[in-house]
């Protein structure tokens, strides 16, 4: 079915012609149709099979037919990486059209944002967080919305926005259409949609939550003190030309790029301790190819939409299917082919069986080639420290000692005493028992000192 088929603009077919695209995918064939039709839709499909276009080009077709006349399209999603990439696709199928838009999102100035919306662009794209900052006091503003998107609707529901939208949708136009569109869709937003859409259609295509078709996955069983040497020894073989490296928490991001770096890795990262700017710069140079391998977190990931992906490696093994589906679907978008790689440590098994099961489809074990699994640990990895083995976490209400560290030999504990002298100079007075020597109580004391205290 060619796109001239689903009744979009011209201006639009001929954007979406000189973008290389000839057929819509799945979710667009089944989508479109019904948004033209002005129905609520909620939209689910794998992640990589072009749901941004799904909603943004028969929005932008129904907005080209009218002059503008303020904001009339809302689009939300939940980071500001996706809200850029959002914008991206739409300046690329609305270049032919005196459409405006403009993008809300935090770790900027408001000012321009601000300006933006009292000028009246015709469609927003913005985080819920800083829309409902900004948005009190100017809600004559959307008082014209005719399309509200929610796009990767469970993840906003993960993040803890669905207040906030809430909030926001109040301040809108109950006339209107509404969109939402999900790679999943937990029961949680589900009903959610009862209270946002009307009578919607609901498009799903492929099983709900598993993974891209065209992305073959496969498993490194690995110990973790291994993980940072087995992806080096990944990262030597060229097919591995575009890698997303996901990490579980910022400081492991930081600290895989530093050796990675350090092993003449060219490496950027993305996540939400960076700056915006130095987000886009790192997403920049890892589209242009400046850098091979970029390592990010799930939740500042989630807007990276990077044509040429060729593998994603999770680094550290995600919880949840959920996430696994997201992190993946990264690669092999838009019919290509890419690779998945999971290392996957005794922890790990657990979640692995568990995908297993929801996928029903087993993910192959594989070695790698040439790489000694038998490797001795670092001993700060192994469990020791300079000072001989680690101590077990503290427990609640435990007192440390702290260890000798000094080459001059053992220190007294600092927290039992300050100094063997008191401040007046005079030795420390010790007792027969080799214990400190208590000085007899203070009549009165603090008693005294505020006036009701015993007199001497």
């Amino acid at each position: 079915m060619p796109f001239r088929s689903l009744g979009l603009n011209e201006a639009i077919l001929k954007a979406v012609q000189e973008t290389g695209y000839t057929e819509p995918t799945p979710i667009q064939s089944a989508a479109i149709p019904s948004i033209l039709a002005r129905r609520d839709l909620i939209g689910i499909a794998q992640t990589g099979t072009g749901k941004t276009a799904a909603f943004t080009l028969p929005i932008l077709s129904i907005l080209a037919t009218a002059p503008s006349r303020g904001i009339r399209a809302l689009v939300i999603a939940p980071t500001r990486e996706l809200v850029v990439q959002i914008e991206e696709n739409v300046r690329v199928y609305a270049k032919h059209l005196p459409l405006t838009v403009a993008t809300i999102y935090g770790g900027v100035s408001e000012r321009p944002q601000i300006k933006a919306l009292e000028q009246g662009v015709d469609l927003v794209i913005a985080t819920p967080g800083r829309l409902l900052d900004i948005i009190r006091g100017r809600e004559k503003a959307f008082a014209g919305i005719e399309f509200l998107v929610l796009d990767e609707a469970d993840r906003m529901l993960d993040m803890g926005f669905v207040p906030a939208i809430r909030q926001i949708v109040k301040l809108l136009p109950r006339k209107r259409q509404t969109l939402f569109f999900s790679a999943t869709l937990s029961r949680e937003i589900e009903k959610l949609t009862g209270e946002f859409l009307q009578e919607p259609e609901t498009v799903e295509i492929g099983r709900r939550s598993n993974p891209a078709e065209t992305v073959a996955q496969s498993v490194y069983e690995i110990t973790p003190h291994l993980k940072v040497p087995l992806l080096q020894h990944l990262l030597q073989h060229d097919g591995l030309s575009m890698v997303l490296v996901f990490t579980r928490t910022k400081h492991g991001a930081d600290k895989i790029a530093k050796k990675l770096i350090a092993a003449g890795i060219s490496t950027a990262t993305i996540h939400s301790n960076r700056s915006q700017n130095q987000r886009l710069r790192a997403l920049t140079e890892f589209r242009e190819g400046k850098v091979r391998v970029l390592v990010a977190t799930d939740i500042a990931a989630r807007g990276i939409d990077v044509d040429g992906i060729s593998h994603v490696i999770n680094f550290d093994f995600p919880p949840n299917h959920e996430d696994y589906v997201h992190r993946i679907g990264r690669t092999g978008r838009a019919k290509s082919v890419g690779d998945a790689i999971s290392f996957v440590t005794r922890e790990d098994e657990d979640a692995l069986r568990a995908l297993e099961r929801f996928t029903r489809r087993g993910v192959p074990r594989v070695k790698a080639e040439g790489f000694d699994y038998n490797a001795a640990a670092h001993p700060r990895e192994e469990g020791r420290g300079p000072q001989g083995p680690r101590r077990s976490p503290r427990k609640p209400g435990e007192i440390r000692i702290p260890r000798n560290d000094s080459p001059a030999g053992p220190q007294q504990p600092r927290h039992a005493h300050f100094s063997e002298r008191k401040k007046s100079g005079k030795p420390r007075e010790v007792a027969q028992d080799g214990g400190a020597k208590k000085s007899a109580p203070k009549k009165g004391g603090f008693g005294r000192f505020l006036g009701f205290g015993r007199k001497g």
